[in-house]
């Protein structure tokens, strides 16, 4: 199949010729049709398969067909995502895949002036790529209006739909009307969000074109054990004796990632970081100087698990195990994108044994383990079974004496002394009251 056969527009086909697109992606084959016939749509999809394309494309046609121009202050197709580097790669498709046809477009989120925002959408725009905290930030100005929304997007919607963009989301949907096209893409569906999606979507059409919450069949998966007091001795141990370039190195938090770039440009290496922290000038400098080869590691943390498009990275490295499992799935599929071939490699300590254990049993496979000779762990990092459930071994119970006062070998115990010399009494004299049953050790 070709992307004529889906019959798109020819200013559409020019600019995918001219970016080197020729044939669509089973996710693209599927969705296109269904978002040009204005059907709600919930996808999932391995990341790296062109979800992007899947929506944009047709959405770029039907907004080509429009007659009159938009109105002031006014949007027809807004997208959300979770994270600023997925707005700027979204928003950045919409003007590759739309050059040729005469659309306007725009970005908006936090940390970044909202004065450059409000003057662009004053004049009214066809697409709006936001995170919802943006958004309605430009709502409560009186700087947006949602009467002319057509289509709305949940790019990444496993996360958009997650506990921590509940409140934001739910201003959204009050605020927009109820005729609209709702499309949710994302490479992770989790049951709890499928049965919230029955509350959003119209008679959705369901595309699954992967098992869900799968990995890219192209990217190796590895993990390392080690000692935590030596992940970072045995990170730089790695990098050096393997030479690997690039490298994207995730870690659980903004401290973490701070902590081990420092480490990393003590001991020589050309590094960099992004999180939460880093004002999004700064995130996209160290993006930018990563994606030129300016700098050989990314250090990051979740907020680049999604959004982060990178041509050619051999190797994604689990510093930190992620918290959420799914977010393992994002994080690797930072690499293999495209069809590519990829490595996956997690450090991997006690403490993490139990993450280990729910991402394997969300992607349904067990995680090949390998020993790094010298860093062997001393403390043992706990097997999993093959559906990801951690294997408890249960301790033996002691065995019961054979008589009062009889060892479990079967000696009798020395009876006790007391003060005065004589034997301690087995029993108090009648009339007294009966001792207190000795407390049950608590189980730790």
């Amino acid at each position: 199949m070709t992307f004529t056969e889906l019959a798109l527009i020819e200013p559409l086909l020019r600019a995918l010729d001219v970016l080197g697109y020729h044939t669509p992606t089973p996710v693209q084959a599927q969705a296109i049709p269904a978002v040009l016939a204005g059907r709600d749509l919930m996808a999932a999809a391995q990341t790296g398969t062109g979800k992007t394309a899947g929506f944009a494309l047709p959405l770029l046609q039907r907004l080509a067909a429009e007659t009159t121009p938009v109105g002031p202050q006014s949007v027809r197709v807004l997208v959300l995502v979770p994270t600023r580097e997925l707005a700027e790669q979204v928003f950045s498709s919409f003007c590759d895949y739309g050059h040729f046809l005469p659309l306007k477009y725009a970005v908006a989120y936090g940390g970044v002036g909202i004065g450059p925002q409000i003057t662009q959408l004053r004049r009214g725009v066809d697409v709006l790529v936001a995170t919802p905290g943006r958004l309605l930030d430009l709502l409560w100005k009186n700087a947006l209006r949602f009467d002319e929304v057509q289509t709305l997007v949940l790019d990444e919607a496993d996360r958009m739909l997650d506990l921590g963009f509940a409140r934001e989301l739910d201003q959204v949907f009050a605020a927009l009307t109820r005729r609209r096209q709702t499309l949710l893409f994302s490479a992770t569906f989790s049951d709890a969000i499928r049965a919230l999606s029955v509350k959003l979507l119209h008679s959705p059409e369901r595309i699954e074109v992967s098992p869900r919450n799968s990995t890219v069949q192209g990217v190796k998966q590895w993990l390392v054990t080690c000692d935590k007091k030596r992940k970072t001795e045995l990170f730089s141990h790695l990098l050096k004796k393997n030479g690997w370039s690039p490298v994207l190195v995730f870690v659980r938090t903004r401290k973490g990632a701070e902590a081990l770039l420092e480490t990393l440009l003590h001991q020589g290496f050309n590094a960099d970081a992004i999180h939460g922290d880093k004002a999004q000038a700064g995130r996209q400098r160290a993006l930018s100087r990563f994606k030129s080869g300016e700098v050989s590691i990314l250090v990051a943390t979740d907020v680049a698990a999604r959004g982060l498009d990178i041509d050619d990275l051999p190797i994604v490295i689990n510093f930190d195990m992620p918290s959420v499992a799914e977010d393992y799935v994002h994080r690797i599929g930072r690499t293999g994108r495209a069809g590519a071939g990829g490595l996956a490699l997690s450090l991997v300590c006690a403490d993490e044994v139990k993450m280990l254990a729910a991402i394997e049993a969300l992607i349904r496979q067990t995680i090949k383990r390998v020993e790094e000779p010298g860093f062997a762990a001393t403390h043992r990092v706990g097997q999993t079974a093959p559906e990801g459930q951690q294997v408890i071994h249960k301790p033996k119970k002691p065995q019961k004496s054979k008589a009062p006062g009889a060892s479990a070998g079967g000696k009798r115990k020395p009876l006790k002394i007391g003060r005065s010399g004589g034997r301690a009494a087995a029993s108090k004299a009648p009339g007294s009251r009966p001792a207190k049953p000795a407390a049950k050790p608590r189980s730790r």
